[in-house]
């Protein structure tokens, strides 16, 4: 939403079918078809947004997938078999209680030096409890929502009426030779850290990084370069010019 990309735009690009994006968006593991393929879509995704996909594989897994079956065995109780499966004797004082008895007698000495050590004056003040740590996945979290802005734009041209169009990306390189658009023609959407623009007049229409921006009505013609952080007007002397 920051970036101002339309889901369409992400389905196209990514192969990922929209339900399943806006599944991934509101953490509607349920609608996807399998943890394997919501690691391999949140990868792809967090790709073409320019994230860092690591980082939310790592929180995914700490936080939804399920722990093994050996942690997830039932803890027996204690004493209600022997090694070799058979019942304990019930002669005598189980060990559990002679366990218990010794913890209770060691926490009551330590309890009655505590507070020998409170008479004499001995005693430390009270230092406040530091604070607890963060939850890894809460600092993770931030880390995913501060994540660096897109490095590349996005462009596309779409015509109300016939416009001449010369279009090339960073480098100089030609992606549009001086083709003219017709009314509802519109090119493939161009990305690239920069681009440069002559439209012919102004029938035309630019969606950049998602968001759609009108031409003014001129007949001379009008030059834009485009980076992510939107669009400027050119000077007529360096605007690109197409063979």
């Amino acid at each position: 939403m920051r970036a101002r990309i339309d889901i369409s735009e992400i389905e196209s690009e990514t192969k990922i079918r929209a339900k399943y994006l806006r599944a991934l968006e509101n953490e509607e593991w349920d609608l996807l078809p399998g943890p394997t393929y919501v690691k391999s879509f949140l990868r792809t995704y967090a790709d073409a947004l320019g994230l860092d996909s690591r980082l939310l594989l790592e929180e995914y897994k700490l936080r939804h997938e399920r722990l093994s079956d050996i942690e997830l065995q039932p803890i027996a109780p204690p004493g209600r078999r022997g090694p070799a499966g058979r019942p304990h004797r019930r002669g005598g004082i189980p060990r559990a209680y002679v366990i218990w008895f010794l913890v209770l007698a060691v926490l009551a000495a330590v309890y009655v030096l505590g507070k020998n050590s409170e008479d004499d004056g001995t005693n430390k003040p009270n230092v406040p409890a530091s604070k607890p740590a963060k939850k890894p996945a809460t600092k993770k979290r931030k880390q995913a929502a501060q994540a660096p802005a897109p490095r590349f734009a996005r462009l596309q041209i779409v015509g109300t009426a016939p416009v001449y169009v010369c279009l090339k990306a960073a480098g100089g390189r030609t992606l549009v030779n001086g083709a003219t658009l017709g009314p509802g023609a519109h090119t493939r959407t161009y990305r690239s850290s920069r681009f440069d623009l002559t439209l012919g007049n102004g029938n035309a229409r630019m969606r950049v990084n998602g968001k759609l921006l009108h031409v003014p009505d001129v007949q001379s013609g009008i030059g834009y370069r485009i980076t992510v952080k939107g669009r400027r007007t050119l000077a007529p002397d360096v605007r690109p010019t197409c063979t």
